[in-house]
């Protein structure tokens, strides 16, 4: 069923069909579009167009249309739902799209996708920030060096590894619930660019679908795509961040660091080689995150030459959406598990947080805390690197003492770390949080 062909003589050709239809991924906006349209019923009855009879025997059939078995009898989402509603209740179904547009109807429907798309996000993103959490409470005093320009630097504990992350998760979740406070407008009244012929009540109409507010410009509103790219951009730089993550577990599983093992069931073996145990959940997250930043650009270069108000252009912002969705619905889920199997090696860790060379840092700070200029002393221990060892017996430096010392907020102090622990647990699980359990795409409702 087309939605248009009024004036043409002859129908689209296989061509066109091939290339213009979208039903094979916009499918997925099946439940958006009709919750849309049951709105938009209950709407135009509000202005007349319908009687409360015709009203409930449009939405009684909306709800009661199952998702689609073949993907090629439609040209998009929306002449699926309307052809369904044909073939239930008769000529009335034509009623439904009186003063409206596909062009508010897709941009609502996506907005409606989105919001449901953050809350997912942010409900996996604070499992995985309480995984993390969990490990730092219980390491908060385990010692592993620290490392910059990926040399060994100063003593940390692995607690304050995990918290690290725990900070970029938390701007993460704060990056998606900006995202969604931007695009809580509905679209849903704005017609095909000019805005509706009838008396619609759009904030009533907006509050019903679970908008904070309609949307203000008729015009910006059936080309606005910024809550898209925003979802991309905080999708993009969330896997950015795990793929960090990535390759700091990757390097610390290695045998040659060796501080900690990957747990079976979530590590591969080789085909050739008997002995490997391959991070295969971590590289993907790592070439996830590539083509995460290539998805936003990808938009955002679709986005930056229209003009205003739709053009058929924006029917391309749906497949990268729907490819992140899955994507972080997978990834999340397996780093949290991964990061509660693994099993560290916290006899390594302190051997190779105790070398000598970690010990230079504070050599140095204890020769200025005797009063030597801590320039000075920074020369000093650089010039005697080979008795560093002697150095931090005659100046009392130990791993302990170390880690201990570093007690000032943010630091990795064991108590230090316990105590920001506490705090970011609290947060994470603070009343304004979102206490759903994580899921996957897909089961959103």
């Amino acid at each position: 069923m087309k939605l248009w062909g009024g004036r043409f003589e002859k129908g689209p050709s296989d061509l066109l069909r091939q290339f213009n239809d979208s039903f094979s991924f916009d499918h997925q906006l099946l439940s958006e579009d009709i919750d849309g349209s049951v709105a938009w019923a209950y709407a135009i009855a509000d202005a007349g167009v319908l009687t409360r009879d015709e009203a409930r025997s449009i939405v009684t059939a909306l709800s009661r249309i199952q998702p689609p078995v073949k993907f090629n009898e439609h040209e998009d989402v929306h002449s699926y739902v309307e052809s369904k509603l044909r073939e239930a209740i008769g000529p009335l179904a034509g009623k439904l799209h009186t003063g409206r547009s596909r062009n508010d109807q897709v941009a609502t429907d996506l907005k409606l996708w989105l919001k449901r798309a953050c809350d997912e996000a942010t409900s996996n993103i604070r499992a995985l920030a309480l995984i993390l959490v969990k490990r730092a409470e219980a390491e908060a005093a385990t010692p592993m060096p620290g490392y910059t320009h990926s040399k060994q630097a100063e003593p940390i504990t692995f607690g304050h590894w995990c918290l690290a992350y725990v900070e970029m998760l938390q701007r993460d979740i704060e990056r998606f619930a900006a995202a969604q406070a931007r695009g809580d407008e509905c679209p849903l009244g704005a017609g095909a660019l000019a805005g509706a012929p009838l008396p619609i009540d759009r904030m009533k109409l907006a509050q019903s679908l679970g908008f904070a507010r309609p949307s203000a410009n008729s015009l910006d509103t059936v080309s606005d795509r910024d809550f898209a790219v925003d979802y991309l951009f905080a999708a993009s730089l969330l896997l950015t961040h795990l793929s960090r993550l990535a390759e700091d577990l990757i390097f610390f599983t290695s045998d040659e660091a060796g501080y900690a093992e990957l747990p079976d069931a979530l590590a591969t073996g080789s085909s050739r080689m008997p002995q490997k145990k391959n991070p295969d959940v971590l590289e993907l997250v790592r070439g996830h995150a590539g083509r995460a930043i290539g998805e936003l650009t990808g938009l955002l270069a679709v986005m930056k030459g229209l003009p205003l108000a739709y053009d058929k252009d924006l029917q391309l912002d749906k497949e990268p959406l729907f490819r992140m969705r899955v994507t972080l619905g997978a990834a999340l889920p397996a780093l949290t598990a991964l990061i509660e199997g693994i099993e560290l090696n916290r006899e390594r860790m302190r051997a190779a947080a105790a070398g000598p060379m970690l010990m230079a840092t504070a050599v140095a700070d204890a020769m200025a805390a005797r009063g030597l200029p801590f320039r000075e002393a920074h020369e000093v221990v650089g010039r005697e690197l080979a008795s560093i060892d002697e150095l931090a017996r005659e100046y009392g430096v130990t791993l302990d003492g170390i880690l201990a010392s570093k007690k000032a907020f943010g630091g990795t102090a064991p108590e230090r770390v316990t105590a920001a622990a506490r705090a970011a647990r609290a947060r994470l699980t603070s009343s304004t949080s979102d206490h759903r359990q994580p899921t996957t795409a897909g089961q959103t409702r």
